[in-house]
């Protein structure tokens, strides 16, 4: 029988430190022309709200002027702004949907 030597090295392994994307808010603008509900069926549409959860936003950005409706990644939260706003548009209203990175 002969002695072998056994060898052991250890290894670090490094992960590589993943940055979480960087959110945006998307936002609802108040304005004087686009009906109530209309904005809730779109709330309910595009955002997949509820009757009541659509309603309190609506009303929400009606009395301050604007309201968070939902954070996303900055992609899904301007595809949905653009959405949104866009099917306003289609029916001739104002209906303003924006974004902004969240701080």
């Amino acid at each position: 029988m002969s002695n072998i030597d056994v060898v052991t090295r250890r290894t670090t392994k490094t992960k590589p430190k993943i940055e979480r994307p960087k959110l945006h808010k998307v936002i609802l603008v108040n304005d004087d022309f686009t009906p109530r509900d209309f904005v809730v069926m779109i709330l309910k549409a595009e955002f997949r709200m509820t009757e009541e959860q659509a309603y309190k936003v609506m009303l929400t950005a009606h009395q301050r002027g604007v309201c968070v409706v939902a954070v996303f990644t900055r992609d899904v939260a301007e595809t949905k702004a653009t959405r949104a706003t866009d099917a306003g548009r289609a029916k001739g209203y104002p209906l303003l949907f924006t974004t902004e990175p969240e701080e």
